[in-house]
């Protein structure tokens, strides 16, 4: 083969994978729907409960987009796995977002955030979909778990990491 495309089911989940965040970035609503799964899918955005079915997670991306006027997604820590006709993807989105245009045009306030997600995707006749997505913030540190806690650390009840 040339090398040209993706040879490997491990290459092809991963060019899913991007797919569905450069879709995101682009607000294409449209080919997002593409990506995901006919039938019970889920979806777990951070601070939000979790979201069941097609129309439910489709609904919540619609919202999102219409609510961020800029978002980029720099994804790090990529593993995949695949197994028989499901891929398991985690990484850590490094999220770049922004709220609406300033009155004078100008880019509105630019946020990061950091997202432990976890992507899980099934083989169809059309390639890999998405079967669910689990984001959750990272609220701390990793150096932060080594140090003694004195008022930060592990968290504000005292919870330590599982």
């Amino acid at each position: 083969m040339s090398g040209l495309g993706p040879q490997t089911d491990i290459e092809l989940v991963e060019q899913a994978n991007t797919t569905l965040y450069e879709t995101i970035e682009r607000g294409d609503h449209e080919a997002l729907s593409g990506l995901w799964l006919d039938g019970q899918v889920s979806v777990v955005h951070p601070g939000w409960p979790v979201l069941r079915g097609r129309g439910e997670v489709l609904r919540s991306y619609a919202l999102i987009m219409a609510n961020t006027e800029y978002i980029q997604f720099f994804l790090t820590d990529v593993e995949i796995d695949v197994v028989g006709d499901t891929a398991l993807v985690t990484c850590t989105e490094n999220i770049l977002s922004g709220g609406p245009a300033e009155d004078d045009g100008s880019v509105g306030p630019l946020i990061g955030q950091l997202v432990v997600a976890t992507n899980v995707f099934r083989r169809t006749e059309d390639g890999w979909r998405v079967w669910s997505h689990h984001g959750s913030p990272v609220l701390a540190d990793r150096d932060d778990e080594d140090e003694d806690d004195e008022g930060g650390g592990a968290g504000e009840g005292g919870e330590e990491a599982l």
